[in-house]
């Protein structure tokens, strides 16, 4: 990947997070003329059905892009509830300035890092308005997180117990342990994080032989036979032409988009990409411009302003376009429209960059992420990169491509050049697991993961939005966003459920926009149908005790459509 053909240009700007107060049709990829007809239609048919009743719409099996149904709903957040969330969040922050005042008079005792008062006349070196947040809204419930595990993160799992007597600020330990937490928070998608059982011995042998840690890296002498064994599976099991392998995630991502990018080039990046893609995207010193989240007719605009004006003031064109997506989003439970991307992608010939981080595994019927769900090719896609600390329980992250790309990339990467090599049992782990994906271990472990957790993903959603919660994503994503919307409800709920002893994940502001708090679980076909019906009873309990089945039955669901070359000619400036 070294020069793009005809890629060229657009204008200078910065990937940053696009707070967001619900989804529109033409949001979220429709043409405003095709939601037009469509909702004039839809208004004829509403007569004669239901209003709570939800609608998905069907991919077309022929003449479009689509070969499955591909439905993603979204609730609009009403309107009483987001007044009241930002109430509390107002009244949060008063109460918060009244604090620093109390701290600042010495009324208040102060646990927050300060300037010496010898040095007030220094640079400062903390900057108390960005910690403000922190100190007066995070730290009240704090212990929502960083929950120390003392077991394996498997279905369910043990926390060591922790109290704090001065509002969340430090934590001492009880000695006590919380046994048999139900583990509703880890990415462990296809249960593959366990101390038991093929991969757990295979890691075990592994380390008698080779060790734990390495000492060196690939390009010295930390290159083991088994590295190279891995990330050929790796190639094979992608069904692309090469792949390497780095000992963590985000690094994949940070520091291999500069590697592939640089002056004079353009990234077209999502706005709800993860942090490690948009920082890796500014390390490149590329030009960055952001397309609205999962919305081709924003991608395509800028695709075309981008060959028609060229760079910036001398509107040379481009010397790369790269279009960068994930297949699952994180926060969201949205799955790319990874079919339209391709489309467009050869249409204006640029690059495609994709992260299937949390798509690998958890999609598709073979377990091989979001291309085995569109059932495309893998080859469309120039850089598939994705992590093996999700669904394959281990370590690290890989690129695979082209053998061109990949022979660059270990030359020019810096995860590459300069990272230790991935520990043994790591990569032992990677390849008993992907081995058992693909059914080369001689059993039927894999796919049977695979198609427990499709269905332990439709039957979680399904019992969620019949009890009234307001869900967020597609319908075949594992990763499940549940609204909470006030910042209250943050910590209780994530209270309320591990006193029943249901381990979850709330998130708020700023890792969310400021009303769109909420928990997101995490499937895995480790759950069994027992104790996802004790955490759905839970769920629904602690939803009625904190009134948070906000739903009012009215969902909307966007379905894909044809594509053809005059799709995308209404575009608003």
């Amino acid at each position: 990947m070294t020069e793009s053909p005809a890629s060229k240009p657009v204008s200078s700007g910065e990937a940053r997070p696009h707070a967001r107060n619900g989804l529109k049709p033409e949001r979220n990829g429709f043409l405003k003329s095709l939601h037009r007809c469509r909702r004039e239609q839809q208004q004829d048919r509403d007569q004669d059905q239901d209003q709570d009743e939800e609608e998905v719409h069907a991919a077309p099996h022929h003449g479009g892009l689509y070969t499955r149904p591909f439905g993603e709903s979204f609730e609009e957040t009403p309107m009483l509830v987001a007044v009241l969330t930002y109430m509390g969040y107002g009244i949060l922050t008063i109460f918060g300035y009244l604090r620093d005042f109390l701290r600042h008079w010495k009324i208040e005792r102060c646990h927050i890092a300060r300037e010496k008062e010898e040095q007030k006349d220094f640079v400062p070196l903390y900057q108390d308005f960005e910690n403000f947040y922190t100190r007066n809204l995070y730290m009240r419930i704090r212990d929502s997180w960083n929950r120390p595990v003392c077991s394996v993160p498997g279905a369910k799992m043990d926390l060591m117990e922790r109290v704090s007597h001065d509002c969340n600020w430090t934590f001492e330990y009880t000695g006590r342990t919380v046994k048999d937490v139900i583990n509703l928070g880890s990415y462990n998608y296809l249960g593959f994080a366990e101390n038991t059982g093929l991969c757990a011995d295979a890691a075990a042998q592994v380390s008698m032989t080779y060790g734990v840690g390495v000492a060196s890296t690939r390009q010295e002498i930390g290159n083991l036979d088994i590295h190279e064994e891995m990330e050929k599976l790796v190639a094979r099991f992608l069904g692309m032409e090469a792949a390497m392998a780095f000992g963590m995630g985000f690094a994949t991502n940070s520091m291999n988009i500069p590697a592939l990018t640089g002056k004079g080039c353009l990234i077209l990046s999502d706005e709800l990409n993860h942090a490690s893609l948009v920082l890796g995207a500014r390390l490149s010193g590329s030009t960055i411009r952001v397309f609205k989240h999962n919305n081709m007719q924003s991608l395509e605009k800028l695709l075309r302003e981008a060959i028609v004006h060229g760079q910036p003031r001398t509107h040379r064109p481009w010397k790369k376009i790269l279009i960068v997506v994930e297949g699952i989003y994180s926060m969201e439970g949205t799955i790319v429209r990874l079919p339209e991307v391709i489309a467009l992608k050869k249409r204006y010939r640029a690059y495609l960059y994709l992260d299937e981080a949390h798509s690998m595994g958890a999609l598709g019927p073979r377990g091989r992420g979001v291309v085995d769900y569109f059932d495309l090719d893998p080859c469309d896609v120039d850089v598939m990169m994705g992590t093996f600390t999700k669904s394959f329980g281990a370590a690290g992250g890989y690129i695979a491509g082209k053998k061109e790309l990949i022979d660059y990339l270990r030359c020019h990467s810096h995860s590459a050049v300069y990272a230790t090599s991935m520990s043994p049992p790591v990569v032992e782990q990677i390849i008993t697991s992907m081995k058992c994906i693909m059914g080369e271990d001689g059993t039927t472990i894999g796919c049977d993961r695979v198609r427990q957790l499709a269905e332990n993903t439709a039957y979680f959603r399904q019992r969620l939005r019949e009890m009234g919660f307001i869900i967020y994503g597609n319908n075949d994503s594992p990763v499940v966003p549940m609204m909470l919307y006030m910042p209250a409800k943050i910590g209780a709920f994530g209270r309320e459920m591990l006193r029943r002893n249901i381990g979850v994940v709330v998130v708020g502001f700023p890792a969310t926009p400021i009303i769109e708090s909420r928990a997101r679980f995490c499937i895995s076909a480790a759950h069994s149908q027992d104790l996802l019906d004790r955490a759905l009873g839970a769920i629904s309990e602690v939803g009625d005790l904190l009134q948070l089945k906000y739903s009012r039955h009215r969902i909307q669901v966007f379905g894909p459509r044809t594509f053809d070359d005059t799709m995308y000619e209404d575009i608003d400036d």
